[in-house]
């Protein structure tokens, strides 16, 4: 590496550091300092103001700097359940946009990567970029005639990494493990998340992303799963399996499995810095007037896009992670002879951010899905315990009249339905909601952000295709698949009530020591039979504390008449004895009462 190279990192990392410095103290004196001289209102006025000014100043510095720290921006604005909304709806738009490598320069790395000229490797290579973004561009290409006779396609796209992009990417992560550090000794955050845990997982998923090979595995990996869930649809209609989406819904699994492809890869022209696959390029997924010239009705595409997640993220396991609409193509049938039978296809692309969903994770994801599709919020606090989000001592009850709440006024509401609804009332909900669930003690486990981050984008994109769009129409078949799927009749269905009452009442100990606990630090408003306990334990201690008050009279008493009459002194004592009796086993049944209570 340059002299050059290494100062510009070393600065790179000095800015990073100072930026995340600057806005800590700025933390520390405005949530810590002030309020402890009595200037909390003055503080707490202006903290949306603050959050707001941020993360337009972090925004600002990820354009500047590119590399991952577009990608942290990206990252944070999903993370709901870690920061205030003004944080996260200023960042939800950064988009990964940069200015392009120069040509030499992405010549000179692809040729040192291929092993070949470029003239050599392709017939013809676009020396204008498609696209930029801050890991790495993509230039159009056309492969050599004995390569495309071979493969059956020549049109390609090829990607190629910025130059020096790995070292970035060390600094960054070394940066933000740093910073991690700083804010895990922060006990108001650390209670809240575990910021190495955090940044650790985004390192995982940046590391794989900038390894081409691991991305061209994705896509064949991916491409093997749509094939295999098409193939299964055509053999569950062969064997007259239910359908259980409603008459003429166009996202049941056998119409959106078959419409899923992903491009092929060139594996001759594909290493860890150059990727080369079939070039696909076709209607973007949200270009609304484009479908309706090629025939193609957006409600359709909508709900068939949807489906394909929900069985990425619910069936298989391995899920595309950004599908935004630039990932998003919409093939017409003339386009290929593979969409013939179905007037269009969904091809997706880029694969460098991929989740997998272990089979644990995805049990609790399916009873999730059910319980919103139920509007049943109890179940649904229960799933969400079930997958692990919520930490030891969470009170889960506010969380369930809130979701009870959204269920009653909201649930079953489509997008347009919801421009409707006033907006004062759709914001001041919105807000008691996420100040609900920012309370909470929540850990997103591992992968479980780029679900929620993925949902969110087809969310973005069913509405962007069709105002109207009802995300529940596909969501309430989708919920009674699952079931059919897994009730596995009344046996099946028994035992399954049977597991999850074992795991209830392992659980429960646990829970009550942890509720007694926030109940006796004044933590936790609770309801009359608990209350009534508390009581009862206070007026054993109470009994206690009287009789410990008339012993200590008694005995004062005494020592006053022993001056002048030894034989009343003498009585009063005897007769302190019984009170003092009284009061050390009052002491030690409050004490056994505590302690059973806090088993509980």
């Amino acid at each position: 590496m340059k002299p050059d190279q290494r100062r510009s990192l070393r600065a790179r990392y000095g800015r990073i550091l100072r930026f995340a410095a600057a806005q800590m103290v700025l933390a520390w004196w405005f949530e810590m300092t002030l309020p402890r001289i009595g200037l909390g209102r003055f503080a707490a006025r202006s903290r949306v103001e603050r959050w707001r000014s941020t993360a337009k100043r972090f925004r600002v510095l990820a354009v500047e700097l590119g590399g991952l720290m577009i990608k942290v921006g990206q990252f944070l604005s999903s993370r709901m359940d870690v920061l205030p909304p003004e944080i996260t709806r200023e960042l939800e738009g950064l988009q990964d946009e940069v200015s392009p490598v120069p040509y030499p320069q992405i010549r000179t790395l692809a040729e040192a990567q291929l092993g070949m000229g470029l003239t050599d490797a392709f017939a013809s290579f676009d020396t204008r970029p498609l696209a930029a973004a801050s890991l790495g561009q993509a230039h159009s290409a056309t492969l050599a005639p004995s390569v495309a006779a071979e493969l059956g396609f020549a049109e390609v796209v090829v990607k190629v990494q910025r130059p020096g992009i790995a070292d970035v990417v060390e600094v960054d992560l070394r940066a933000l493990r740093r910073i991690a550090g700083w804010l895990s000794r922060v006990r108001f955050i650390s209670r809240r998340v575990d910021m190495p845990a955090l940044v650790e997982e985004f390192a995982h998923v940046s590391l794989e992303e900038i390894d081409y090979l691991h991305e061209a595995a994705n896509a064949e990996a991916f491409a093997l799963d749509a094939a295999a869930s098409a193939a299964d649809s055509v053999a569950g209609s062969a064997t007259g399996s239910v359908d259980t989406a409603p008459s003429g819904s166009k996202s049941d699994r056998s119409t959106s499995s078959d419409r899923v492809q992903a491009p092929r890869i060139v594996w001759e022209q594909t290493t860890p810095q150059v990727l080369t696959m079939e070039d696909v390029t076709a209607i973007k997924a949200n270009d609304v007037t484009a479908l309706h010239r090629a025939g193609i009705d957006p409600h359709e595409v909508a709900a068939a896009f949807a489906h394909t997640m929900f069985d990425q993220l619910f069936r298989t396991g391995f899920f595309h992670a950004d599908p935004h609409p630039g990932n998003i193509f919409v093939t017409p049938a003339h386009s290929t002879t593979t969409s013939a039978e179905t007037g269009w296809h969904l091809t997706f692309v880029d694969f460098g951010m991929m989740g997998h969903v272990p089979e644990t994770l995805r049990t609790g994801l399916r009873e999730l899905i059910i319980a919103v599709a139920m509007r049943d919020s109890r179940r649904l606090v229960a799933s969400v315990e079930l997958i692990g989000v919520l930490l030891d001592g969470a009170d889960t009850d506010e969380l369930e009249r809130s979701l009870t709440g959204l269920f009653a006024r909201f649930g079953g509401m489509g997008f347009a339905q919801l421009r409707d609804v006033d907006e004062k009332e759709l914001r001041a909900f919105s807000t008691d909601f996420e100040s609900v669930v920012r309370d909470l003690p929540v850990q997103l486990p591992e992968n479980l952000f780029l679900i929620i981050r993925s949902l969110s984008m087809v969310s973005g994109l069913c509405s962007s295709l069709d105002p109207s769009f009802n995300i529940w129409e596909v969501v309430e078949p989708y919920a009674s698949e699952l079931i059919e799927e897994e009730k596995g009749g009344a046996a099946g269905t028994v035992a399954k009530e049977a597991l999850t009452f074992v795991r209830l009442t392992l659980g429960l100990p646990g829970r009550l020591d942890s509720l007694v606990q926030r109940l006796e630090n004044g933590e936790l408003s609770v309801a009359t039979p608990k209350l009534d306990r508390r009581v009862a334990g206070l007026e054993l201690l109470a009994s206690g504390v009287i009789s410990a008050v008339l012993f200590t009279g008694f005995v004062i008493a005494a020592a006053v008449l022993l001056s002048a009459t030894t034989l009343g002194g003498v009585l009063l004592l005897i007769a302190s004895v019984p009170a003092l009796i009284h009061s050390l086993l009052t002491m030690l049944r409050h004490r056994a009462f505590s302690r059973r209570h806090r088993r509980l």
